[in-house]
């Protein structure tokens, strides 16, 4: 039986459509801005989401590292939630490569406010760092893919003007927040100086993010991205894969909502694991496990009868749906859950 595959949205694999599509690509030199399929990729992304132009980057790391740079100076410090994933997952980047400080901020369920931020943006002081930026992720990976509420994106932006801070939204899953609130992902851009976005997750190319902003900003950005290692060649063979998935795949992500909560509500019921199905906001299910189970040998006999998910935590799993798992493999994820469960209870 084929193994079903959760540890992640960035699992998928491309489609034949969208193999074709990157086979047919047009291609010429992304350094000398002279691939045609890279720039109608970047013109379109920066039209999805309001903003004037988009640069086309290997990775979502690279895509957040470009980011913040392009919005600071070395000796700043940017404000950000203590789980977000350029505080836990990107190798302490802004520091090494930016000279950057992050000062990480705890907020419950992963969400900032204007209340919790406020307190930490830092008067002028020659002994200070300089308070810059305030950077959000949305959807929240640590958080179980939680969504900022709309509200509370207006008002963080508000606080942010008035103290002349830039504002800077990582929007790997953007294209789940917007689903989620049922609007445009622009609706949610808009608010941002700068915002990145990831087309090998929910949208499930095989490779690729961009940075979105003005044209001053993306100038800066593609110079900063060729400091970085990322000004690529004939990119249009894998940009192609992101445009077809960004023109075909963006009006399914619902799809992949509705069978994580599916996913939940099957595991609720087992009354095996403790998972409330109201708190599962988009494709990201994390899943309490019994004390009775050893983290490790669960997932090694989850992965031997055919199922892969990822820790997170020291009692936790997660589990991800995407395009590459239909109702019948949740039905299966779930059914090998609660089986492997009950062998270890």
């Amino acid at each position: 039986m084929k193994t079903i595959d959760l540890r992640s949205d960035t699992v998928t694999t491309p489609s034949a459509a969208m193999r074709q599509a990157i086979a047919e690509a047009e291609v010429g030199d992304d350094v000398f801005e002279g691939d045609p399929t890279v720039k109608k990729l970047e013109n379109r992304v920066a039209e999805i989401l309001g903003h004037e132009a988009a640069l086309y980057v290997p990775s979502g790391t690279m895509a957040n590292q470009v980011s913040l740079r392009t919005l600071t100076s070395p000796g700043d410090e940017i404000l950000c939630e203590r789980g977000t994933h350029i505080v836990n997952y990107e190798v302490a980047a802004a520091s090494a490569l930016s000279g950057i400080q992050l000062t990480p901020i705890d907020a419950p369920d992963g969400i900032l406010t204007p209340e919790l931020i406020e307190p930490f943006i830092r008067p002028e002081n020659i002994h200070h760092p300089n308070t810059a930026l305030i950077a959000i992720e949305n959807t929240h990976n640590r958080a179980g893919g939680r969504v900022y509420p709309m509200e509370l994106l207006d008002r963080i932006e508000e606080l942010a003007r008035r103290h002349n801070l830039k504002y800077y939204l990582d929007g790997a899953r953007i294209w789940n927040a917007a689903a989620y609130h049922g609007i445009p992902p622009s609706e949610i851009a808009k608010h941002f100086d700068v915002v990145s976005v990831c087309f090998s997750k929910g949208l499930g190319a095989p490779v690729g993010s961009a940075v979105i902003s003005s044209k001053d900003n993306i100038k800066k950005a593609r110079r900063i991205r060729k400091m970085l290692g990322g000004g690529m060649r004939q990119v249009g063979i894998i940009a192609a894969g992101a445009l077809f998935a960004l023109e075909n795949n963006l009006e399914r992500i619902p799809e992949d909502h509705r069978r994580a909560r599916m996913l939940a509500i099957l595991l609720a019921q087992s009354g095996i694991f403790k998972i409330d199905p109201d708190e599962v906001q988009t494709n990201i299910v994390v899943i309490d496990l019994p004390l009775q189970i050893k983290l490790d040998t669960f997932i090694d006999k989850l992965k031997s009868n055919g199922l892969l998910v990822v820790p997170f935590g020291a009692s936790r799993i997660r589990a991800v749906a995407h395009l590459n798992v239909d109702d019948d493999g949740i039905n299966r994820a779930a059914e090998i859950l609660m089986e492997t469960a009950r062998m270890e209870i």
